[in-house]
């Protein structure tokens, strides 16, 4: 049994990982758990038989010993990892097997079997082993002599069919972790790009602030060694104020920092145009939303609002948001009588954050500025 090559591993982001994989911390992890074992409930089929043959205790009593390697496997298989889930499946067809030689139920073992190959491997291997399982199955039915061929028959429809199910769910496994992996690069690069911005930020405030205090203390120095006390004193009280502004500043930056709502944000900014005289209309309401969108979105809002008060000659906006299909749609509108938009690193930024949510930024001039942002909404409010 080959594992897929190496096409198909660049493609799925080189799949090599367990049935758990990453999960030791992923809320995923008890659900997994959980159903491992409501999937062994399929072993009722095993006991069928048993049951109708309960009168010959040599044959019951090997096809209850049998689950202890059956089981061994199961588990095996759903921690294993893909270059070594060959062997607790490889078990697994060798105790089903053995239990066909004693019961018919075997079948319910090639069956978990399938639902593993499935899982782990290529289509193009899923099939070959299918065909490999079902040779197998008519060979064991050809020595056993079950009546009517149902024991093949039926035995390669469950392989197929839950053979099938495997497929799908390494599907869904696969595009759960590229999700995981997507939200962990988003969130790593968005806090990046906080650690950028408070790194500027904190330059802008304290840069000069510190370059002021150091003049003045060398400055008062100076005084105090020529004997003008009175003029040193008022440079001191200077030096004082100056670094009393500066942890004023730093306190207020600080608590900006703080997370808020985007609804709080959005008033605080509405708050913040209207004090200059501009007057906001806000039309739609935003829908719920995961956290990593709330802040990225009032980091764009703060952005384009600052935008507007430093190069905009608006008296009146208007904010539109409408949520359909699942995107979410944002248009900031003014009526500016500026001809020409000048790309900096404000709306650049703006940009690079939609795109690490897969939206897209858009800006034009009609009768004044007119932003647009459009971002595909996650179901996960945790995100």
């Amino acid at each position: 049994m080959n594992t897929q090559d190496t096409g198909n591993q660049s493609a799925q982001g080189m799949v090599h990982t367990d049935m758990t994989t990453n999960e030791n911390n992923h809320p995923e992890k008890a659900y997994k758990q959980k159903t491992a074992w409501v999937y062994l409930l399929n072993l009722t089929f095993y006991f069928i038989p048993i049951w109708f043959m309960r009168d010959d205790v040599m044959r019951v009593s090997i096809s209850l010993l049998l689950l202890i390697p059956f089981l061994y496997g199961y588990f095996w298989a759903y921690k294993s990892s893909q270059a070594k889930a060959i062997y607790p499946i490889s078990l697994m067809i060798s105790t089903a097997v053995i239990a066909s030689l004693f019961t018919s139920g075997g079948i319910s073992f090639f069956s978990f079997a399938g639902f593993f190959i499935g899982f782990f491997y290529s289509l193009r291997t899923s099939i070959i082993s299918f065909i490999a399982i079902s040779i197998g199955l008519w060979t064991l039915n050809y020595f056993v002599g079950y009546p009517a061929f149902y024991f093949p028959l039926y035995g390669m429809l469950i392989v197929f069919v839950v053979g099938l199910f495997g497929v799908v769910e390494h599907n869904n496994e696969r595009i759960r972790r590229q999700q995981r992996q997507s939200n962990d690069e988003i969130a790593s690069l968005a806090t990046a790009l906080e650690r950028e911005r408070i790194a500027r930020d904190l330059h802008d405030i304290m840069g000069h602030n510190l370059s002021s205090i150091a003049l003045k203390a060398q400055l008062a120095e100076k005084l105090v060694e020529a004997g003008n006390l009175p003029l040193a004193k008022e440079h001191l009280s200077q030096l004082a104020e100056i670094a009393r502004d500066s942890l004023s500043q730093i306190r207020q930056t600080v608590s900006d920092y703080k997370h808020k709502g985007l609804a709080d944000t959005l008033q605080q900014l509405t708050a913040s145009l209207r004090e200059q005289s501009i007057e906001v209309n806000v039309n739609g309401q935003l829908p719920e939303m995961p956290k990593l969108y709330e802040s990225q979105l009032g980091l764009m809002f703060t952005e384009l609002v600052n935008n507007m008060l430093k190069h905009g000659t608006a008296t009146e906006c208007w904010w539109q948001f409408s949520h359909q299909n699942n995107t979410l749609n944002v248009r900031l509108s003014d009526n500016s009588s500026t001809q020409a938009i000048v790309e900096g690193n404000g709306l650049k930024g703006i940009a690079e954050r939609a795109q690490l949510l897969k939206g897209a930024f858009n800006y034009q001039i009609t009768d004044g500025y007119q932003f647009t942002i459009s971002l595909p909404l996650s179901t996960d409010k945790d995100s």
